[in-house]
Parts: structure tokens; C-alpha cells; sequence
């Protein structure tokens, strides 16, 4: 049907969901497409960008089960999902049921909280060796490189201390450090298991991700 003479139609927007690539624990950002709002594809690129809270500036966009690109605003289908990455390759996971990110209120004791900023300080001033398991992985996070953590023997002694210390670090999208594994998934149960030099992974409430780490390293 013609529009009456003098009326421009605005254009039907397309209803998108867009993952982080990577992500397990992102539950897709959505976004309505139309070619008013993005002449072109470079400006929904930098929207999306900003929509999702990319850690770097999203370049490709693909389709969530085999990771075809997408490169023109006219290939997005209405109500379609997406992945949106920079310029690392794409990352094949279950994007269409990641875990909902739980709302975690983290409580920590503030005798732990000082004993922790006490070691720290103390173990600075007196020159003492501080233990360092060399660096630790987000789980499920292959955006993220690994975190270097420098833990004081008296904390590395108190296993939850220990956890308290790498939740600060770490930031995990599910809330507090619960486990730290191996990269090939085996727990470590105590401070004494820590091998300094070697690189693990901290987990969450949530199951171990198992992913190719290494590949982070190179």
C-alpha cells in the first residue's frame, strides 16, 4: 500500500539479540535495527559496542551455532541472534542457553578484610617473600587474559582468606570465588596445593568451564 503524497513510511525495525563472544554467562543484549538509525554497518558495530559493554570495540558479528559472519544490516533477520566480537576469532559455545547471571551479594568478614590489607602491608615492609601461584583464568572467560596474584604466606595458610582474596581479583560474573581447578578442571582443596609459577582457574558457583585456556598464553 502507498504512503499518502508527502509522508515518508519510517522504516521496520528488525528486533535483534546480541551475545559477547566468549561469554557464557552474558545473557544477550537487545537491540532494534533499522537503516534510519544505522546508515551503515560501522555505526551498529560501534552501537553495539556501547550495548553490550564490549571489553574492545566489536568488528564482526556472526550467527550463534556456526559462527557465519554477518556483514551488511540487510542480512540481520528479525527476532535472530547474534554474536558480536572483536577481532579474535569466534568462540563457539551454547550462547542460546548461558546461565542467568545470579545476583550475588558478596559478605565478608571485615576481621578478614583487615587481616588481609595487615599481611599485605606487612610482608611489604619487612621485605618478606610473598608466594605467588603465578596467574589465574576467569572461568569460561577466554576474553580476558590471565590475573596475576601475589598471595602472603599467612593468607596462602587460610584457604578462605585465600578465596577472599582472588573474589577481589578476579571479578567473577557469577559473584564469589568458590573453587580454584587445574586448567584441566582438578580442584585444589588447600593453600599447600598451590604450585608457584603455575596457572589455574577460579570458579565460581557455577560448573567448571572447560576451554582452551592456553591459547591465551601465545
Amino acid at each position: 500500500m502507498s504512503s499518502p503524497s508527502g509522508v515518508q513510511l519510517v522504516p521496520h525495525g528488525k528486533n535483534v539479540l546480541v551475545f559477547r563472544n566468549g561469554d557464557p554467562f552474558h545473557n544477550g543484549r537487545r537491540m532494534v535495527v533499522n537503516e534510519r538509525q544505522y546508515v551503515t554497518f560501522e555505526a551498529f558495530l560501534n552501537d553495539v559496542t556501547r550495548s553490550i559493554q564490549a571489553p574492545t570495540a566489536v568488528r564482526n558479528i556472526y550467527t550463534p551455532r556456526n559462527g557465519h559472519r554477518v556483514t551488511q544490516l540487510s542480512d540481520l533477520n528479525n527476532r535472530g541472534q547474534y554474536v558480536a566480537g572483536g577481532n579474535e576469532k569466534f568462540r563457539k559455545l551454547d550462547y542460546l542457553h548461558t546461565e542467568v547471571k545470579p545476583t550475588v551479594t558478596i559478605k565478608v568478614k571485615d576481621v578478614q578484610q583487615l587481616f588481609l590489607l595487615f599481611s599485605f602491608a606487612f610482608c611489604t615492609c619487612y621485605n618478606i617473600t610473598i608466594f605467588s601461584p603465578g596467574s589465574v583464568f576467569r572461568n569460561g572467560d577466554l576474553m580476558t587474559p590471565p590475573i596475576r596474584v601475589l598471595i602472603p604466606p599467612s593468607i596462602q595458610r587460610e584457604w578462605e582468606l585465600v578465596l577472599t582474596l582472588l573474589t577481589e581479583k578476579a571479578n567473577l560474573y557469577s559473584g564469589a570465588v568458590r573453587r580454584i581447578c587445574t586448567l584441566d578442571g582438578v580442584s585444589i582443596s588447600s593453600g599447600a596445593e598451590l604450585v608457584s609459577g603455575e596457572y589455574y582457574v577460579v570458579v565460581g558457583s557455577e560448573k567448571f568451564k572447560c576451554l582452551p585456556y592456553e591459547e591465551l598464553l601465545t
